[in-house]
């Protein structure tokens, strides 16, 4: 049965991220700190903070006291625009049960539950502030 909701590696990774960011909003934090933070690839990580760069949720410092930060209040970026700004839309999946030509629209006899879940998905990433988060990496400073 296919996933009813898959988060990429790279959207998982820059949902971390930024949550670490938001931890620490006065320090510019390297790749390579939040990889160790995050026990993952500094080099797919550079990568995914590029892409937030690139949304203008973060902003990135070059040079020897350089790193990144987010570029507005942990506030105001909830976890929807920092997937989509990896993973682009976020789509209902395909139907549960794999591609049977019979389904489809209102002939599903699943009743609905992958738009369902989808939607609470969506909505819960929408409401979800970086704010919210911080803990998961020790107090806000």
């Amino acid at each position: 049965m296919p996933d009813i909701f898959r988060v990429s590696e790279a959207a998982s990774l820059a949902l971390h991220a930024m949550v670490y960011l938001a931890a620490f909003p006065e320090e510019k934090i390297t790749t390579q700190t939040i990889a160790g933070a995050l026990k993952a690839s500094e080099h797919h990580l550079a990568k995914v903070m590029q892409r937030l760069v690139h949304a203008g949720l973060i902003r990135s410092t070059r040079g020897p006291a350089g790193g990144f930060q987010l570029n507005k209040s942990d506030r105001e970026i909830n976890l929807l625009e920092i997937y989509e700004a990896v993973d682009g839309p976020l789509e209902p999946r395909s139907c549960l049960l794999g591609s049977v030509p019979l389904c489809g629209g209102d002939r599903c006899f699943l009743g609905g539950l992958n738009v369902s879940v989808h939607q609470m998905v969506k909505n819960h990433f929408a409401d979800t502030r970086l704010t919210s988060l911080t803990r998961i990496f020790g107090e806000k400073k």
